[in-house]
């Protein structure tokens, strides 16, 4: 475990009764499954398998964004910059864009739209475009690599992934540098406020899947999370993954970072287990009963 990350879950130990219930729920996927959380105010925090590498998927826009967003802080970039998206920009149907979908012989967008696209909808192409605008999955690395974070890899595009799936796998993440990565969110590390306002804003509205992380919590609960899906391949998914941070009634924060990989089972068993994890991290911290 990198040092920044051990020093930063060293407040205290993990929870072991909530690791044995993240344990039992991964055991419905039948595939693996690794899963953080941590109740961010007092650094109590629980991980089963989380030092495991799991293929991030859709979930790379979230760390392509924020060095986005350091990079607008900065002035070298701004929101309001409009950029060509070139039909060479377009990711492969296998990959999910709705900017492709609208606009399939190329378009012009600003970083703002950009982003939302990336954050709020899934786009691989508003990915990719954005990863290319950062400076390549070198400059996002040394994003990362800046604030402190070590098990993550971003080496690969979108458009990469949807000719050849197995690469998939060289974008990963442990479920612990996951929450990590949450933690830097929420802190602002690397970011200003405004910046941090907006990424959140934009994962607090997704458009994508509501049966994860927010699937068994309370209604109306505040939940910014950013999803990630692979294609389905002779009957096993690749990922499907969820991780945001939970604003709960009294304040607090909750993190939770859940990977699903190599899973025969269905959509709705594999979101099903994210939910269940999800629940039982609240359940376990807050507890209203």
């Amino acid at each position: 475990m990198p040092l920044a990350l051990a020093l930063w879950l060293a407040f205290a130990p993990p929870d072991a009764a909530l690791e044995a219930r993240f344990e039992m729920v991964a055991r419905q996927a039948r595939g693996r499954v690794g899963a953080a959380a941590e109740l961010m105010e007092s650094r109590q925090w629980s991980a089963y398998r989380g030092v495991d590498r799991f293929p991030l998927e859709s979930v790379a826009a979230l760390p392509i964004a924020m060095a986005i967003l350091s990079e607008v802080d900065r002035g070298t970039l701004t929101i309001q910059e409009r950029v060509r998206v070139l039909p060479a920009d377009l990711v492969p149907p296998e990959i999910q864009s709705p900017l492709r979908d609208l606009r399939p012989h190329g378009s012009e967008a600003s970083i703002g739209e950009l982003l939302e696209y990336a954050i709020r909808q899934g786009d691989g192409t508003a990915s990719d475009v954005l990863l290319r605008l950062a400076g390549g999955p070198e400059s996002v690395t040394a994003f990362l690599r800046g604030i402190g974070l070590q098990d993550i890899a971003i080496e690969v595009d979108e458009g990469a992934i949807g000719r050849n799936g197995p690469q998939a796998y060289r974008n990963w993440a442990t479920p612990e540098s996951a929450l990590a990565l949450l933690g830097g969110l929420q802190s602002g590390r690397g970011l200003s406020l405004e910046s941090r306002s907006l990424l959140l804003r934009l994962m607090s509205t997704s458009s994508t899947s509501t049966h994860r992380i927010p699937g068994l919590l309370p209604a109306g609960l505040p939940v910014a999370h950013k999803d990630g899906t692979s294609e389905t391949a002779h009957g096993v998914t690749r990922a499907t993954n969820d991780v945001g941070i939970v604003t709960l009634p009294d304040g607090r924060h909750l993190a939770i970072a859940v990977f699903v990989s190599d899973s025969p089972a269905g959509e709705d068993v594999r979101e099903g287990v994210i939910a269940k994890i999800a629940r039982a991290a609240w359940e376990h911290w807050f507890n209203p009963r």
